[in-house]
């Protein structure tokens, strides 16, 4: 899927399911970020929002990115309806291309996937080069297959965190690795089915 109209996708992906009236955080980052002061948070690949309007109910602001235009608009509409305005900017943005260029606090990559060409690492290290000193950047991956993902193959891959940091070459006098582990957790689906799923989880500081 090298050549594949990335906006396209996953506008008809979000398109094809109906709006979340009350999208819910990833329990990773609840989990990690609950004890944090609020600052300046970057979302990458805000999909529902779920996560974007947990931080801003936080006291974040949030710069909240998505290929999809329809994902962003659904976005900014609830932040809207919920008084969360003027703490939410969501964007429809290529990362592939580009970022947008605000320091900031957090980074938050959650499930930053996707079935077509994408420089996920470079993705991730132009991210991290906005965080501030004593920063945070948040990646947490897939580390199983779902029973209801769209992605069914047996011989996927899913890197480590060890794997994803690694090609990154973030400077250890500058870096710090703070977490990197693969918890597992019971996932549940919209419908009420639930399943065993692993998590890759990494958390790393800017020092400097």
């Amino acid at each position: 899927m090298e050549h594949v109209d990335a906006a396209a996708f996953w506008d008809t992906r979000y398109a094809e399911q109906p709006a979340a009236s009350d999208p819910r955080p990833n329990v990773r980052l609840v989990e990690m970020v609950s004890e944090l002061s609020p600052g300046d948070a970057l979302d990458l690949g805000c999909g529902g929002g779920g996560d974007a309007l947990w931080l801003a109910e936080r006291g974040w602001r949030v710069t909240a990115l998505d290929v999809s235009a329809v994902a962003t608009a659904r976005l900014t509409e609830l932040a809207r309806a919920r008084g969360l305005g003027d703490r939410i900017t969501a964007e429809q943005h290529d990362a592939r291309a580009s970022l947008p260029d605000p320091r900031v606090d957090l980074v938050n990559a959650h499930y930053f996937h996707t079935p077509y060409a994408m420089d996920r690492t470079a993705i991730l290290r132009a991210a991290a080069e906005l965080l501030r000193p004593g920063g945070l950047l948040l990646v947490v991956d897939h580390g199983s297959t779902a029973p209801w993902s769209w992605n069914q193959d047996p011989d996927t891959h899913y890197p480590a965190p060890a794997e994803v940091v690694a090609p990154m070459r973030l400077a250890p006098e500058r870096w710090t690795v703070v977490r990197g582990d693969s918890p597992r957790r019971i996932a549940t689906r919209p419908d009420g089915s639930t399943a065993e799923v692993v998590d890759h989880v990494l958390l790393v500081r800017r020092d400097a």
